[in-house]
C-alpha cells in the first residue's frame, strides 16, 4: 500500500515535471499527444516493475486505491511546490548558461578577436616600415648607382655599340633564315599534299 502510495507521488512529480520543461520549451502541439503516450507507457511499466518487486506482481484493489491515494495527495499537497521548483530549476539551467556562453565569449573570443586585429595591426606597420626603409635604401643607393654607371661608361658604351653593330645584325638574319626555313617548309607541305590528291585522283581512275 506504502509503496503504491509513493510511486502515485513519483508519477504525479514526473508529470508536472514534464509538463512545465515542455510548456517552457514550447514543444508543438503535434508532439504533445505523441510525448503524453511515451510518459504514460513509461508510467506503466514502472508501476508494474515497483508491483512484481514489491508484491510478486500481484493485482490487487488496494494496489489501485494506493496508487490513486498517491496521485491525489500529490496533486493536493506537492503539485504547485513542485511546478514552482521545476521552474526554479529551468531558470537556474539557463542562467548557468548564458553566464558560461559570455565568459566563453569574454575569455575566449574576444581576446582571439583582438590577437587576430593586434597581428594585422602589427603585420600592416612591420610592411609600412619595410617599404619607407626601401624607399630610403633606393634613395642612398642612387647617388653610388648613377656613380658607378658614370665610372663604367668606358667599358658599357663600347660594348653597347659593340653588340648593336655585329650581334643584332646577326640576330636579324638568323630571323631571316628561320622564316626562309619555314616557307620552305609550308611549300614542301602543301606540294605533298597536291602530289597525294593527284595519285589518288590517278587510282579511282
Amino acid at each position: 500500500m506504502m509503496t503504491m502510495l509513493l510511486s502515485g507521488i513519483g508519477m504525479g512529480i514526473v508529470f508536472d515535471g514534464y509538463r512545465v520543461v515542455s510548456d517552457e520549451l514550447r514543444i508543438s502541439r503535434i508532439w504533445v499527444p505523441i510525448f503524453d503516450l511515451l510518459y504514460w507507457i513509461a508510467a506503466t511499466i514502472a508501476v508494474f516493475q515497483v508491483l512484481s518487486s514489491s508484491n510478486h506482481g500481484e493485482v490487487r484493489f488496494y494496489v489501485f486505491l494506493g496508487l490513486i491515494l498517491g496521485i491525489g495527495c500529490y496533486y493536493w499537497l506537492f503539485s504547485k511546490i513542485t511546478v514552482r521548483l521545476v521552474k526554479l530549476l529551468i531558470l537556474t539551467v539557463r542562467a548557468v548558461t548564458d553566464f558560461a556562453i559570455r565568459a566563453f565569449r569574454l575569455l575566449v573570443v574576444k581576446p582571439i578577436i583582438l590577437l587576430y586585429r593586434l597581428a594585422k595591426l602589427i603585420l600592416a606597420f612591420f610592411r609600412a616600415f619595410a617599404m619607407f626603409l626601401l624607399k630610403i635604401v633606393v634613395q642612398l643607393l642612387r647617388p653610388l648607382w648613377l656613380l658607378l654607371s658614370w665610372m663604367t661608361k668606358p667599358i658599357w658604351k663600347p660594348a653597347f655599340r659593340w653588340w648593336n653593330k655585329w650581334v643584332n645584325p646577326l640576330i636579324a638574319k638568323w630571323r631571316i633564315a628561320e622564316r626562309y626555313q619555314s616557307g620552305i617548309s609550308t611549300f614542301r607541305g602543301l606540294w605533298q599534299r597536291w602530289k597525294n590528291r593527284k595519285d589518288s585522283n590517278k587510282d579511282h581512275d
